[in-house]
């Protein structure tokens, strides 16, 4: 958010539920960890929440709890790790937030419930919660959402003269009546914080499932005077989870959509919207194009002008100016300002390549740095290697990094020009406007200026075809231009 942007009611406390297991995901990986555009899903939680400012953040876990609590402890070092015990249910995951909380000093003002598996929630919506609750002076103040086909959700049952909410049915206890209603209980909830302290003293297990239900507490706050109302959004993904993997891709889907839409209307073209992948973390310029089957992961960066795609798949790349990025598999590299890659290429970490400069079709890199203009242009492997301006390598180059124990470098120089299937044994330094010719193996260093050949004399067998494969194909054509 922009410091415009940054809401003025600014919560006490928000406490992000992430404790559950999530079995139905049939992961070794916890659920609210699975990644949605290159982020946890638990990460697009903290991320919504912390845009609210709040005072303080907790985060209730259980399940893997080390796994999960040291990913938080990566994503915001500040936020507070809360132990759920024994006890089931949302009303004691947040009972026990509260209490970690007031340690030290009781909260006052408003808490914020919210969860680690729904990573569609922006802040602006969570603001819009907090304000809400805060200009109505609100106990309890629930986000709701209006679907086309509310099955399976609780209903929002509202008071018809002044539309307060009276409570939450759960679908499988509502009436025929009551299942016509459309408006659904999110389980995102904005608290007065001493409302939600006495009520949760109130909420007890004596149901068929044996949990402290959190939904209790809206009852309880109406039952003692205080005013409960509800925040509806039609945006539904927003209050949207993830128990599946059906789910989770559908979630990916629609995230995915918007940050390509936003792209769109921020000045990228982006030929085919429904074949093109874009994270979270990805950052693109005005006038970039991206071209067909096109993935950006990680923390790509694609400047002015650059064109990437088809069917590539960057992770980590930085593409400078102008710079074209075709059929490419790339991840951990920088590619320069009107630089040329592919296709069919394979980008490995440690790759720099300067401006102007090409790698070409089917060439494979790694911790290589190209200098400005230099030209890799096929069928090659270059690792471990550091190569100058305006230098030419041939087709089929090799370097020979490594010796079955160690890696080592190789140093070609600027204004190199080298012969097809050169190979570099490494370690082996080039000098400047040096030649190799075709067929080299490069043992030695070349001095700047040189030529360096491998020379073995050829030997012609006259009449081998005929003797050795008669009645061949090759064998009547010899003896057709014998003829």
């Amino acid at each position: 958010m922009s410091p415009q942007e940054i809401p003025t009611d600014i919560p006490a406390a928000v406490i992000v539920l992430a404790a559950g297991a999530g079995t139905r995901m049939k992961s070794r990986t916890p659920k609210i960890l699975h990644p949605l555009g290159g982020i946890s899903m638990v990460g697009h939680a903290l991320a919504a929440a912390k845009g609210l400012n709040p005072a303080k953040l907790a985060v209730v876990v259980r399940h893997e709890r080390d796994l999960v609590a040291g990913h938080i402890a990566g994503l915001d070092a500040a936020a507070q790790i809360v132990d759920q015990d024994e006890i089931p249910g949302t009303g004691r995951a947040v009972q026990q937030a509260l209490d970690a909380l007031d340690a030290g000093a009781e909260v006052s003002g408003t808490v914020v419930v919210t969860y680690g598996d729904v990573p569609l929630l922006t802040t602006e919506l969570l603001a819009e919660l907090v304000a809400t609750h805060s200009a109505d002076n609100n106990a309890v103040t629930v986000l709701t959402a209006v679907l086309d086909d509310a099955a399976g959700y609780g209903r929002i049952l509202r008071d018809e003269a002044d539309g307060t909410v009276l409570g939450i049915r759960e679908h499988k206890d509502a009436t025929d009546a009551e299942r016509e209603i459309r408006e659904i209980n999110s389980g995102i909830y904005a608290f007065n914080a001493a409302v939600l302290r006495k009520a949760l003293k109130n909420v007890t297990t004596d149901n068929n499932q044996g949990e402290m239900y959190l939904t209790d507490v809206l009852a309880l706050a109406r039952a003692d005077g205080g005013r409960v109302a509800a925040v509806s959004t039609t945006d539904r993904w927003q209050v949207e989870g993830a128990n599946d993997r059906v789910q989770l891709s559908a979630l990916g889907a629609e995230h995915n959509r918007r940050i390509v839409e936003a792209w769109m209307r921020a000045g990228v073209s982006i030929i085919d919207p429904a074949s093109t992948w874009i994270d979270s973390t990805v950052q693109l310029d005005e006038d970039v194009t991206i071209l067909p089957g096109t993935q950006l992961h990680g923390k790509t960066t694609v400047a002015r002008d650059a064109v990437v795609g088809p069917d590539s798949t960057l992770t980590d790349v930085q593409i400078a100016a102008g710079a074209e990025v075709t059929r490419t598999h790339g991840s951990g590299a920088i590619i320069g300002e009107g630089a040329h890659v592919g296709p069919f290429t394979y980008l490995r970490p440690g790759t720099v390549l300067g401006a102007d400069g090409k790698i070409g079709a089917f060439y494979e890199t790694k911790n290589v740095t190209i200098g400005r203009g230099s030209k890799l242009s096929h069928l090659g492997y270059a690792g471990d290697a550091e190569i100058g301006e305006d230098t030419n390598i041939g087709c089929g180059n090799i370097t020979a990094n490594f010796d079955g124990v160690n890696k080592h470098r190789t140093v070609i120089g600027s204004g190199v020009r080298t012969g097809s299937n050169t190979v570099f044994v490494a370690p082996v330094t080039v000098g400047d406007g040096a030649f190799t010719g075709a067929g080299a193996i490069v043992r030695k260093d070349v001095p700047a200026g040189a030529l360096s050949m491998t020379v073995a004399p050829q030997r012609n067998a006259e009449g081998w075809t005929m003797a050795n494969r008669p009645g061949s194909i090759p064998a009547q054509a010899a003896q057709n231009a014998s003829n």
